[in-house]
């Protein structure tokens, strides 16, 4: 039987329709079942896991001149496992892509000062908080940024698909709603970001306590700069992980505790921060 052209194209798109059809819902199902099995013992029998990191995040992990991978996490995150005989292997992602990095099976966990949020929550699971965190301001002081009220119409960075930048969305009158534009400049690192805070393409940076601290720190002039603390809720670092991975989680909350009981989390906390960290597991022992 003769099939006329149009009635040909018809089937064909329906055909191409169905099909498509069929590989995105056994696309979603592959990955449904990656996110809700236990992969402890899979990571055990490999003895290795590949945990996601933004690699220019000072001082949770970064690299050196060298290419040298360092950094808080990365030292807290071998410790870890090296209580479970497991290799820490660390694989640089954008960090705007953490979570469809980690469904999508690239990596098993992320450990990169990884803010517990409610939007996440829904996404991943998420270890004990080992480390508090603070959203600060930091500008220079030839600018005369003395609170958030002087960010009036001047121009405000952040880092994309950071908890800083979610703040200023959810909380828009500490911010948004003064800065320029009434959005922030948004970067791929911190790093990128206080370049232009230094030559004044911005004013002010919203960014983790942790990374300003450190960076102000280890500049050529650090009193050059202002780190103003203003009412964004503090926020608490954790290990972000799949859903299904109730194993690795509680792993990895029983490797924290006992860091924090040999003294092995104290001396990480010194390496990096000296005595200004404020540390959950610790107050508890």
């Amino acid at each position: 039987m003769k099939i006329k052209p149009l009635r040909f194209l018809v089937i064909l798109g329906l055909v191409v329709g169905l099909s498509g059809m069929l590989v995105g819902c056994a696309q979603t199902s592959v990955t449904h079942r990656a996110n809700t099995a236990d992969t402890w013992s899979s990571i055990q029998r490999k003895k290795r896991v590949v945990i996601g990191l933004d690699d220019s995040f000072v001082p949770m992990g970064f690299r050196q001149k060298s290419g040298k991978l360092v950094g808080y996490d990365i030292d807290l995150a071998e410790a870890v496992f090296k209580l479970y005989g497991v290799k820490a292997d660390f694989q640089s992602i954008d960090w705007n892509m953490n979570v469809t990095e980690l469904h999508n099976g690239t990596i098993d966990l992320i450990w990169n000062g990884f803010s517990i949020t409610p939007q996440r929550q829904r996404q991943v699971a998420f270890s004990d908080t080992y480390l508090n965190n603070d959203q600060v301001l930091v500008s220079l002081k030839k600018n005369r940024i003395d609170s958030y009220a002087d960010m009036q119409g001047k121009v405000l960075g952040a880092q994309t698909g950071s908890s800083g930048a979610n703040d200023i969305d959810t909380y828009p009158k500490l911010l948004k709603d003064r800065i320029k534009n009434h959005d922030a400049v948004t970067y791929d690192s911190f790093t990128n970001a206080f370049i232009d805070l230094n030559v004044g393409r911005i004013q002010g940076l919203l960014i983790d306590s942790t990374y300003a601290n450190y960076y102000i720190k280890h500049q050529a002039h650090p009193e050059d700069y202002r780190v103003t603390v203003g009412a964004f809720p503090k926020e608490r670092f954790a290990v972000g992980m799949r859903k299904g991975d109730v194993t690795m989680r509680r792993k990895i909350n029983a490797g924290l505790k006992q860091l924090a009981a040999n003294g092995d989390l104290e001396k990480i906390n010194e390496k990096w921060f000296g005595h200004n960290v404020d540390t959950p597991l610790l107050q508890n022992h």
